[in-house]
């Protein structure tokens, strides 16, 4: 599974892995919809640890999870980024608009 999620309260951690490309973001971004609709929490950390690859489609995938999150007053942290994914992310300027670390 590319995404391993665990919550507990209003706090989801979800850590994604392998590539996070074309092929891949649909099955990503259900996931996260559905833990996210399961938990309902105020804080999702991304966690990109095992992350491999990033194309644009990580884009979407993390911007689809904060418009969920701001929809429930929520926040989105992202950790452990690999240089590769860093680039793609920051770039689209998504570092402005959640927290990374």
């Amino acid at each position: 599974m590319a995404v391993t999620c665990t919550g507990e309260g209003r706090v989801l951690r979800a850590a994604i892995s392998g590539e996070v490309d074309h092929h891949r973001a649909r099955a990503i971004m259900e996931e996260l919809s559905r833990q996210i609709d399961l938990e309902l929490p105020r804080s999702l950390t991304l966690d990109l640890e095992g992350v491999t690859f990033m194309d644009s489609s990580g884009i979407a995938v993390l911007l689809r999870a904060y418009r969920r999150l701001g929809e429930l007053g929520g926040a989105v942290k992202v950790v452990h980024v690999p240089a590769q994914a860093g680039k793609v992310l920051r770039a689209a300027g998504l570092d402005k608009l959640m927290e990374f670390e």
